[in-house]
């Protein structure tokens, strides 16, 4: 007759400890059902739920105690029922998802509001670990991140109405929350797409070309009007640029390096390129300057609309296809085809309402600092931190980025 019980230790973390305590319980004949393992703050907790034939259990627990004296580890043992073990086998299959909290800081307050969102909706929590540095979670600074992954599983009561919670909670505390359902996709996108205006750079170029034109407030008017959905982008992308009519072709380039990137977009675009994903600019802007991001930044594909020059001026005129809404969607599942990508492993990222259908084609559509309707209606929500902390949502931790800036040769090559 077998037994199966829960072996609980918790103390001092040091090297070694799994294979002693595994190797006393290979002596007694046990079988590891289930194992897992925390350290927080140099202190271990781990659990081992194992099956043993009865007769050997006794000595098991003497050798365990002794052992766990001279290695200064507290452990509890807990029979464990036919009922509780058949529970946690049908537990096995549960839906599971992912809550990814950032922010500057995240305090007490920030998980606990979360945590009682879960379990309003019939979730438990199984896991939780910090991904980002080590450093304290409640420091604030204006370019600090912080990130803390819970995971948990159950039968959820509604996922709409719990994304709408973290949502506005979010919204209330200023972080950002992430929900997302675990799945083989997570670990394993391959292609990210953005929006170049107000998503990598911070501004949008066709108002910079407005204010050298001397005509910016009619065209920011277009430009928020569109952005909200008000006016279909295709008439307002016409509108804006026949107001820029008669602008010279130097002018143009002159803007050429002038608007910053948004927070933390060398350094997401430098780990994806690292990690070997592809990348694309699709865009409502214009070429001139998406082609200049994708020399700087290694972008692997750019779309965008071709700003019509004649004889060294802007002639006010769109005479190709313009990139709206549609299009983006189209040209990203077109990207997918090429690289042979299921679109499961595409994250496309943007701020404007005509990014709505890609963000939606997407397997993740990320609405980055984004107007309401696109944090609204697109699947994630980032509005408080850079670009950079996209990567916690596909599960990159910071310690994997430091571990890969150290292995590098002198000549800049990847060592194992």
């Amino acid at each position: 007759m077998n037994q199966t019980v829960l072996l609980q230790f918790s103390g001092p973390d040091q090297p070694g400890l799994i294979a002693v305590l595994t190797a006393l319980l290979a002596n007694y004949d046990a079988c590891v059902l289930d194992i897992g393992q925390a350290v927080v703050h140099e202190t271990l907790v781990l659990g081992l739920l194992i099956e043993i034939p009865s007769d050997n259990f006794p000595r098991l627990q003497s050798a365990l105690a002794a052992k766990c004296r001279e290695v200064r580890l507290q452990v509890s043992f807990t029979p464990v029922t036919k009922a509780e073990l058949d529970h946690w086998i049908y537990s096995q299959g549960k839906d599971r998802f992912i809550i990814t909290v950032l922010g500057r800081s995240i305090s007490a307050s920030h998980l606990s509001q979360v945590s009682a969102i879960i379990a309003e909706h019939g979730l438990n929590v199984d896991r939780i670990e910090r991904l980002s540095g080590r450093r304290s979670l409640a420091v604030h600074t204006s370019t600090s991140n912080a990130c803390v992954e819970l995971r948990a599983s159950g039968r959820a009561t509604s996922e709409s109405s719990m994304r709408a919670a973290f949502l506005a909670t979010a919204h209330d505390l200023r972080i950002d929350i992430a929900f997302q359902r675990e799945s083989i996709f997570r670990r394993n996108r391959r292609l990210f797409a953005f929006d170049m205006d107000s998503t990598l750079i911070q501004g949008e170029v066709i108002d910079e070309l407005a204010r050298m034109a001397g005509v910016a407030d009619k065209v920011v008017a277009i430009t928020e009007s569109a952005m909200r959905g008000e006016i279909e982008f295709q008439e307002s992308f016409r509108r804006r640029v026949a107001l820029l009519r008669g602008l010279p072709e130097q002018k143009v380039c002159e803007l050429l390096g002038t608007i910053p990137l948004v927070e933390g977009a060398e350094q997401l675009i430098g780990t994806l390129k690292k990690l070997g994903y592809k990348t694309a600019i699709l865009s409502g802007g214009f070429t001139f300057f998406a082609r200049h991001l994708q020399e700087r930044l290694g972008i692997d594909y750019v779309f965008a609309n071709e700003l019509d020059i004649v004889d060294g001026h802007v002639s006010g005129y769109v005479r190709t296809k313009i990139v709206d809404g549609v299009r983006k969607a189209e040209l990203l599942q077109q990207i997918a085809r090429k690289e042979n990508i299921s679109l499961e492993q595409v994250v496309a990222v943007g701020d404007g309402a005509n990014d709505l259908p890609m963000l939606g084609v997407a397997g993740m559509g990320i609405a980055f600092r984004a107007k309401p309707i696109v944090r609204q209606t697109a699947g994630h929500a980032v509005s408080f931190l850079g670009l950079d902390s996209l990567l916690y949502l596909i599960g990159v931790r910071e310690r994997d980025l430091n571990i890969a800036t150290a292995h590098k040769t002198e000549d800049g090559r990847s060592v194992s």
